[in-house]
Order: C-alpha cells, then sequence, then structure tokens
C-alpha cells in the first residue's frame, strides 16, 4: 500500500513540474478550466461532457507526453542534433493534433447552445 501511495505522490510531482515549467501545459490548463465553468453554465448533457472530457484529457495527456519526451530528448542529446530535433518536432505535432480535435469538438458542443443564448 505504501508502495501504491509514493507512486501517486510521483505522478502529482510530474503534474506539478509540467504546471510549473511548460507554459502550454498552463494555456491547456487555463483552456480547460474554461470549458469546464462553460460548460456548467451550459448544462452541458452527459454525452457533450463525455466529449469535453475526453477533449480536455487527451490534450492533458499529450502534453505531458510531449514534456516527458522533450526533458529526455534533453537529456540524451544536449547538443543540437537533427533527429533529437525530429523527434522533439513529432511529440509537439502530436499536440497539435489533440488541440485540433479539441478544438472542433468544443465548436460542435459548444456554438449551438451559445447560439441558442444570442
Amino acid at each position: 500500500m505504501r508502495r501504491l501511495i509514493r507512486s501517486f505522490g510521483f505522478a502529482f510531482k510530474g503534474l506539478q513540474y509540467a504546471a510549473s515549467t511548460q507554459p502550454n501545459f498552463r494555456i491547456h490548463l487555463g483552456a480547460t478550466v474554461i470549458a469546464i465553468s462553460l460548460g456548467i453554465a451550459l448544462h452541458l448533457s452527459t454525452a457533450e461532457w463525455q466529449w469535453v472530457a475526453l477533449s480536455i484529457a487527451l490534450v492533458l495527456v499529450t502534453e505531458l507526453i510531449n514534456t516527458a519526451i522533450e526533458t529526455l530528448t534533453d537529456l540524451v542529446s544536449p547538443t543540437y542534433n537533427i533527429k533529437a530535433g525530429h523527434v522533439k518536432d513529432v511529440s509537439a505535432g502530436a499536440v497539435v493534433v489533440a488541440a485540433v480535435f479539441a478544438l472542433i469538438t468544443g465548436c460542435i458542443v459548444f456554438i449551438p447552445k451559445l447560439i441558442l443564448l444570442v
């Protein structure tokens, strides 16, 4: 049980590291707060919440994986290396794909509800 509790401690330490060192992760956390607040205000259905939650999780997870890959790449290749650059670019590209998915999902879920308010 002690080992399990420690593993959660390491996981939260990783989240804290990402939040304190990665500006893009903080931007995604801000977008998360906005999406959840808007979802509460617009009374999303369960199905809509599932899509919003999936989008949020996908973006945050890819950003965390991107941070891990970039940190590891910097460790193993401290000087410029074209292949290390490709690794970083590809992992950043994964975040962009997830963010575009989240943006499209947000538009599908939120725009019709916002139009009804106007």
